[in-house]
């Protein structure tokens, strides 16, 4: 998954959060079951296969080179993220709201800006 779509799909899943947060202070019960972040996490980290009999160290190593890659890709994602909403937030631009922001940013790179 290119780092492009993986920061469009952490926008759904920063707006569904959002979303999941204020219906719950509404007091409202929520099915999580489905959520993005666990779609999201599930497409993003590939199956891990350990040969039969490999070492411990082996095991972690093969694991490790597998994961490292897509854990850096989200927090990239999600990072990249808190700095745009950070960086308004900052600058005192209190009319623009934060789903507003991520739609706004969503729009940019679908468009291919």
């Amino acid at each position: 998954m290119e780092q492009k779509e993986i920061i469009l799909r952490a926008i759904g899943v920063l707006t569904e959060t959002h979303e999941m947060v204020r219906r719950l202070g509404e007091g409202e019960e929520l099915d999580t079951e489905q959520n993005q972040l666990g779609q999201l996490v599930a497409e993003v980290f590939p199956a891990v296969e350990i040969p039969t009999g490999a070492s411990a160290q082996e095991a972690a190593e093969l694991t490790i080179g597998a994961l490292l890659p897509a854990s850096v890709s989200l927090v990239e994602a999600f990072s990249f993220l808190y700095t745009q909403l950070a960086k308004v937030h900052d600058e005192g631009h209190d009319e623009v709201k934060s789903t507003e922001l991520l739609q706004k940013i969503a729009l940019r790179m679908s468009e291919g800006e």
